[in-house]
């Protein structure tokens, strides 16, 4: 297995950890196990997501793996929220994230095998990986942003991190709501240049004259975007532009929206 080196780990010991998370993420914790990580994210009081991360547990300590950029943030924030809960929260550099072939990331089989174990000199995979995640429309961390985007627009129910059946969390209510009435039009699609060109950051995507939405992340010519799927469907196969530059916009197949 090869290191994700743009992504680090938290680790949360204590007889109250799982109690502490469940009133928190948008996943239940009961479904996490040894070998079996789940995905989950901590959202505002409006339904935004602060954090996406997979959660692992090894000897009876829960690891989060998370964005090497937002770790700093999250330790923050969970332990604003930690009060007086029997709950160690740590940054930890003696771990890893690994991935490789075989079907166990929570999100989508094709991702591979995902896993956290002791830091070690191996190969890195940040290119490669974030290349597959692109390829099957599968946004993380930086892609969304912090406190932009809503948990349904973000595909968070596609990608398996959000029970409806768990009770109370932060932000609960209002993604709930979204979810019972079909409020949410718009999600996160892979977007790629059709010349090679340079993506710029923020621009608008647009199809025969009609805006579909805004570019959130870029990686050169590639990235994500935040597209109203109606306005998408209604331009049929106009060609999709972002700025001045001519894209494809790729609905992915695991999506039902």
């Amino acid at each position: 297995m090869n290191q994700l080196s743009d992504r680090a780990v938290i680790s949360l010991v204590g007889p109250e950890a799982r109690h502490f998370l469940q009133g928190l993420i948008t996943n239940d914790i009961g479904t996490v196990a040894p070998g079996r990580p789940t995905y989950a994210a901590l959202l505002t009081p409006q339904g935004k997501i602060l954090f996406d991360f997979l959660l692992f547990e090894s000897d009876d300590v829960l690891l989060i793996d998370c964005p090497r950029t937002m770790r700093v943030a999250l330790v923050k924030l969970l332990s604003h929220y930690k009060l007086r809960a029997k709950v160690e929260i740590a940054e930890r550099d003696d771990l890893a994230v690994f991935v490789g072939d075989g079907p166990a990331d929570p999100r989508l089989a094709a991702l591979g095998r995902r896993n956290v174990g002791a830091l070690v000199a191996t190969e890195t995979a940040d290119v490669a990986y974030r290349n597959r995640r692109l390829d099957l429309g599968v946004p993380e961390g930086e892609d969304f942003g912090s406190d932009k985007i809503f948990a349904l627009d973000g595909g968070l129910d596609e990608l398996h991190a959000i029970s409806f059946r768990k009770g109370c969390y932060v932000g609960q209510e209002l993604t709930a709501r979204m979810k019972h009435r079909g409020t949410d039009r718009k999600r996160l699609l892979a977007v790629d240049a059709a010349d090679g060109t340079p993506l710029p950051a923020g621009a608008a995507v647009s199809a025969a004259g009609r805006d579909l939405g805004t570019l959130t992340s870029t990686y050169g010519a590639r990235g994500f975007a935040l597209i109203r799927l109606d306005r998408l469907a209604e331009t049929g196969k106009a060609p999709c532009h972002a700025g001045a530059i001519p894209v494809r916009v790729a609905k992915p197949m695991w999506l039902f929206a």
